[in-house]
């Protein structure tokens, strides 16, 4: 609980990200997934090794959960073993990743959502992993440099509605996969704590492909 506070309260970067919901026996109907055995899962992860273990530790403690106002039984929880993370990677999103930038529009600044098309979703993507590596550690001082290159046929645009001082905002994330090439501890990094922005509400958590 307590650990659970100081990462609601805390300000700036959090430092964890985790996946989509996955129901390997689905039915589809208009409005929602229906899982057929009652069974669905996902991914969490953190380069946080105390909040990954206090995760566990409550899983185990107490495996009941809310989840969407009704309560979910933890079967188990299971840790994965980390890739050997090399200066050259493949990965696959299993959340999208989000990046913004800000523009000006009729003399007013204003965010926008970046589109893989653009190069600043890879200036920016590249910024906001250097700023989230220093932030954690203290410092970085390594290349920064990081060349993030799509499969063009697997990008696909999905959109997202995060509520925002009670209003429903929408916004324009990507599932893809790519090739990322950088100094082994960013990629790392990325893996851990995602790559791009809003980590914490579940963007950009990627697997090995």
């Amino acid at each position: 609980m307590e650990l659970a506070s100081q990462l609601h309260g805390a300000d700036g970067f959090k430092f964890f990200t985790f996946s989509q919901i996955s129901i390997p026996r689905r039915k589809a109907f208009k409005n929602f997934l229906l899982s057929e055995d009652g069974r669905f899962h996902f991914f969490i992860s953190s380069p946080n090794t105390e909040l990954i273990k206090s995760l566990v530790e409550g899983f185990i403690d107490r495996p009941e959960i809310d989840f969407l106002r009704r309560s979910v039984n933890v079967e188990y929880v299971e840790f994965l073993e980390p890739p050997e993370f090399r200066r050259n990677m493949k990965f696959r999103t299993l959340s999208p990743i989000i990046i913004k930038t800000v523009r000006e529009e009729d003399g007013v600044l204003k965010q926008w959502d970046v589109n893989p098309n653009d190069l600043k979703f890879y200036e920016n993507l590249q910024n906001n992993l250097v700023r989230k590596y220093r932030e954690f550690y203290g410092d970085y001082d390594g290349d920064e440099y990081l060349r993030l290159v799509p499969y063009q046929r697997s990008i696909k645009r999905k959109r997202i509605m995060i509520p925002k001082e009670g209003a429903e905002t929408y916004h324009r994330a990507y599932h893809m996969k790519f090739r990322v090439e950088g100094d082994p501890r960013l990629i790392e990094f990325g893996y851990d704590c995602g790559f791009g922005e809003k980590n914490s509400m579940g963007f950009g958590m990627v697997v090995t492909s």
